[in-house]
């Protein structure tokens, strides 16, 4: 039972590094073709709503994710220009690591790969007007 109180007290400030880890790789994904924004920023959420009321409402209520989040979570979709830009950054971020900084065919196939299946995704969400 004494382990108990104690495995509580370290629960709320591990959530809340682990939320802002998130949050980090989030923000880090908008630029970079490789990491996924959204999965990142609703494992954020979900860590600060376990953890922090302060840093939840925060998260949702941020005037560049909070929408996003709030979007993603009841399915009605993204903006058009929202998923042009991703397009786009996404893309001219591959090809610039393609012709910068990749050497391995396998890794250039890899990230081409990845970078479809996220803008498939992207595509296949539903469009706000």
């Amino acid at each position: 039972m004494e382990d108990e109180p104690k495995a509580a007290i370290w629960l709320k400030p591990l959530l809340i590094v682990t939320g802002s880890i998130f949050v980090g790789l989030g923000v880090a994904g908008i630029v970079l073709p490789v990491l996924p924004t959204t999965p990142f920023l609703l494992l954020a959420a979900a860590c600060y709503a376990r953890s922090s009321q302060r840093f939840y409402c925060w998260l949702l209520n941020n005037r560049w994710f909070g929408s996003y989040i709030d979007n993603y979570r009841h399915k009605r979709g993204m903006p058009l220009n929202i998923k042009l830009l991703m397009l786009c950054l996404m893309w001219l971020t591959l090809i610039l690591s393609l012709i910068f900084a990749v050497n391995s065919t396998s890794l250039t196939i890899i990230l081409v790969i990845l970078v479809l299946g996220v803008s498939i995704h992207i595509l296949r969400l539903k469009t706000l007007k």
